[in-house]
Order: structure tokens, then C-alpha cells, then sequence
């Protein structure tokens, strides 16, 4: 086993809006597939990584109570976070230093409900 996650799914109220919200972020193509009634947005995968896709059926439901996944925003994360705020999305914690070796993180509530984090090196 190479990797401990295989594959993270974000739930959505409004699929429409959260595939186009989460393409504006992350400046990426989702391609949509129905899966028996489910639909699924799945995020660009190298291979090497988790796969994430978002999700909407009856069983997902939004939550800021759960897990909080982090994206990856590069070196630093200030322009997707204000990419974040500019497409609906809601800021919980401005970017923070963890220290200077460790990088920063921001966290924030998508437009479905989900509470989330970027980190980045800087």
C-alpha cells in the first residue's frame, strides 16, 4: 500500500454551482459523471495521489462538522484563497503562518457548506 488515501468525497447541495466554483479555485477542468442517479465532479488526478471528486445523491450531505481536507495551493496560498471568497465561498481563518518551516494554512466554508483548508509552502 503506497498511499493511505485512495479517494476523498466532498458533498454537494448544488452540483452546478460546486463544479463551477471549485473549477474557478483550483483553475482545473472537472469532468462530470452520473453514477447511478449519483453525480460525481472528479478533480484532475496525477495518478500518484488521492483521487477527489464531489459528490451528490441522497446519502452526501454538506457539513462543517467533519473531516477538513486541505488542497494543496503551491507556494503561496493568498491568491486561491482570494479566488475563494470572490466565488462565494466564506473565509473562517485568514492565512497563518504554522512557522517558517512548516509553511501556511487558511481554512473556509465552500459554497455547499463544507469547511475546508489550503496549505502552502509560503
Amino acid at each position: 500500500m503506497n498511499h493511505l488515501i485512495s479517494i476523498v468525497e466532498i458533498p454537494t447541495a448544488d452540483f452546478t454551482r460546486a463544479v463551477a466554483f471549485y473549477q474557478s479555485i483550483l483553475d482545473v477542468t472537472i469532468e462530470e459523471v452520473d453514477m447511478g442517479g449519483t453525480r460525481m465532479g472528479v478533480l484532475p488526478s496525477d495518478g500518484e495521489t488521492a483521487n477527489v471528486v464531489l459528490v451528490n445523491g441522497n446519502d452526501y450531505k454538506p457539513t462543517a462538522d467533519g473531516v477538513v481536507i486541505y488542497f494543496n495551493a503551491g507556494n503561496d496560498l493568498q491568491p486561491m484563497l482570494d479566488k475563494v471568497v470572490e466565488h462565494g465561498g466564506q473565509l473562517i481563518l485568514p492565512k497563518t503562518e504554522i512557522s517558517t518551516e512548516m509553511g501556511c494554512f487558511a481554512l473556509f466554508v465552500d459554497t455547499e457548506g463544507n469547511k475546508l483548508g489550503l496549505y502552502s509552502t509560503e
